[in-house]
């Protein structure tokens, strides 16, 4: 069974540790989700790379018992919110409320948290609330903090939202502006199972009951992290590649491969180079490197690139799709030398 990292003398748990606390959750995860390895190992990144994921996906493929189960596996705390077209800001961030004391009887405000005061915050099928309640968690994604009642006030540390999102089924849904979709580190799609996973499906969810999660990792574990991913070296030219790869999403660009300038209306901003590096910093801590490489940053181009690069109508009604994009912007950008050190 997994256990908490321990350390002598209260010293900080080293590396190594951090490392194998980081593959334990993976493997408690493991216990109740079947498959999905790529999609947890993305989730995580993010979460070490100190940012918020967004996972697109058929209902049923377990993208909201994925979330809660890696809540499970860490000391965090967790709070999930059903989006829904009647929620309203306050519902999410807090409200003020009056009270009357008892004995003095004198009344006064006082500020009710909303469940964005969490470690782990599941936004459940984030594109079915209006646009005036989604960008209620803008100042949270960015600043980490809320304004409310007239006051900004600190969330805790780390935070994250982990959003889930519908593909299908898009009426009476309100697609999230491309000023909070560029706030999300990655765009996650969760697919199908293969055969062999389903039935392993069938077999533990119709069985006794769910498995049990041991939690693995704490908040303070957790933020070591991502001091540990901050401190993954990334040389000059692993960032002008990174660099490189953005700037060849955006049509107007010299370095644009054919396809973009045909079927790309916007590309990639500057948040999304930031992205890059921090997406293929966790990648390569979680490897037990402690240096990016070009394999990295390609390995993190799809989720951070597809909700950043917009293609245009034409584009979209011939079938081309960002992936597309991104895989061709990814060939037409030449690696780092070999003989450079990255």
């Amino acid at each position: 069974m997994a256990t908490m990292i321990e350390t002598k003398s209260g010293r900080a748990p080293t590396r190594d540790q951090l490392l194998a606390a980081a593959a334990a959750v993976r493997e408690e995860v493991g216990r109740r989700i079947v498959g999905q390895q790529t999609v947890l190992d993305e989730v995580l990144m993010a979460m070490f790379a100190g940012g918020h994921a967004l996972l697109v996906g058929v209902p049923g493929l377990a993208k909201t018992l994925l979330i809660r189960s890696i809540a499970e596996a860490t000391h965090l705390t967790f709070r999930r919110v059903q989006f829904t077209p009647d929620l309203v800001p306050s519902d999410v961030t807090g409200t003020e409320i009056m009270e009357e004391d008892a004995v003095t009887r004198k009344r006064e405000f006082r500020f009710v948290k909303g469940p964005v005061f969490t470690n782990i915050l599941l936004a459940d099928e984030i594109n079915r609330t209006p646009p005036r309640t989604q960008a209620a968690l803008l100042e949270a994604m960015q600043e980490h903090r809320v304004t409310a009642a007239g006051e900004t006030r600190a969330l805790p540390a780390p935070f994250f939202v982990l959003a889930t999102q519908n593909p299908i089924e898009q009426e009476g849904t309100y697609p999230l502006p491309e000023a909070q979709l560029d706030r999300f580190l990655f765009d996650i799609r969760v697919g199908y199972p293969d055969e062999t996973e389903e039935i392993s499906i069938l077999r533990r969810t119709t069985g006794a009951g769910e498995a049990p999660i041991e939690p693995v990792l704490t908040a303070e574990d957790t933020l070591a992290l991502q001091r540990l991913v901050r401190d993954v070296a990334a040389s000059e030219p692993a960032l002008r590649y990174a660099a490189q790869v953005v700037r060849a999403t955006r049509p107007d660009a010299p370095s644009a491969p054919d396809l973009v300038k045909r079927a790309v209306r916007w590309g990639a901003g500057p948040r999304a180079g930031q992205a890059l590096i921090l997406g293929a910093k966790a990648h390569a801590m979680l490897q037990g490197r402690t240096t990016v490489t070009p394999a990295d940053i390609r390995r993190v181009a799809v989720p951070v690139l597809r909700h950043r690069v917009l293609v245009g109508f034409a584009a979209e009604a011939e079938g081309i799709t960002t992936e597309q994009v991104v895989t061709d912007v990814l060939g037409a950008v030449q690696e780092p030398s070999s003989r450079v050190h990255v």
